[in-house]
């Protein structure tokens, strides 16, 4: 049975000021688009299911900061996040959300199914659990070329008891592929808590009786975040098979913009808000640095809000589809 590591403790003096500055404006811009797509949804210019990524911006700028060009990201329909993390530009991420066709899938995909090959994002996968066997298999792919790329997979908590899950633990470990399994833990699976549905809350366990190692990691910390994910990159990329990496994080609206999260207190949501905020204890770290005083960490937000509005304009003033593209894009010549 593999040894399981847990709360890796991490050397804030190995990261340089400068990268702070850039998980923090990385952060940021999730959480300001975020908070707009929120709004937008309420004005009725997004329509269907739309799940936002605000409080577990530490956790996709963490490992994003762990991989190369060339690996590449697949995730669940909470993706948002994942996609400008990636690089994806706001103004099409936002476009698409809108169903317009400037949008990354044509204004066809809508929030949860938009892709960027160009980026390496395989999507945002509207069914629960369905994007780990496709992650996996992009880490055999990887293999079989014989390169040395990785495939980040990330998943809920309330995805890691499907069945397909552990049909994918068993092929990576079985093949040794180099795929990081993120469970991107939030403590609820729609409505209901971990401690409701899950046997073993500890999910970085889940791939023991394989031979899969795993970690537990502060998922609201992203210097912890970007710790675990050089450890599990490298891991990954010597050839030594998959990982687990779970990170304990929260989010602070309901499932989806169509829950109103009654399950859970205000009070509880507000503790980790005032307590574990990701962006509010990257704004201690870099502060406590020196380096960076308050106007620049106020003119940052000023700028990331302009670039928001400009892509919530850009997707307003976009065309929606014309009706002669329903039918394309809907096979691909491989």
């Amino acid at each position: 049975m593999p040894k399981t590591r847990r709360k890796r403790r991490t050397d804030e003096a190995d990261v340089a000021a400068e990268d702070l500055l850039t998980y923090y404006k990385d952060m940021l811009l999730i959480r300001r688009f975020e908070e707009k797509a929120g709004q937008m949804y309420g004005m009725g210019l997004i329509g269907g299911f739309c799940h936002l990524y605000i409080g577990q911006e530490a956790v996709v700028v963490g490992m994003q900061a762990a991989i190369d060009d060339g690996d590449v990201v697949i995730t669940s329909y909470r993706d948002h996040g994942h996609m400008l993390a990636c690089g994806m530009d706001p103004k099409g991420v936002m476009a698409e959300l809108t169903g317009r066709s400037g949008g990354y899938s044509k204004g066809k995909g809508g929030s949860m199914h938009m892709f960027s090959r160009e980026k390496n994002f395989y999507g945002g996968h509207g069914i629960v659990g369905a994007q780990v066997p496709i992650g996996t298999g992009l880490a055999f792919a990887h293999k079989y070329n014989e390169t040395d790329r990785v495939s980040l997979t990330y998943f809920g908590d309330g995805s890691a008891n499907q069945g397909q899950v552990y049909e994918s633990f068993n092929m990576a470990a079985l093949w040794r592929l180099p795929v990081i399994y993120i469970i991107e833990n939030n403590q609820y699976a729609m409505g209901t808590s971990v401690a409701r549905a899950t046997a073993q809350t500890e999910m970085h366990r889940r791939g023991e009786s394989l031979g899969i190692p795993g970690m537990q990691v502060d998922g609201m910390d992203v210097v912890a975040v970007r710790a675990a994910g050089d450890e599990a990159v490298a891991h990954a990329r010597a050839g030594d098979g998959p990982m687990i990496l779970e990170m304990k994080t929260y989010r602070y609206r309901g499932h989806s913009m169509s829950d109103p999260a009654k399950y859970r207190t205000k009070e509880e949501v507000q503790k980790v808000r005032s307590e574990r905020d990701p962006i509010d204890r990257l704004r201690e770290k870099i502060q406590a640095t020196g380096g960076v005083d308050e106007a620049v960490l106020k003119d940052i937000d000023r700028d990331i809000k302009a670039r928001v509005t400009e892509a919530a304009e850009f997707a307003q003033n976009s065309p929606e589809p014309d009706p002669s593209e329903l039918y394309t894009d809907v096979l691909v010549d491989a």
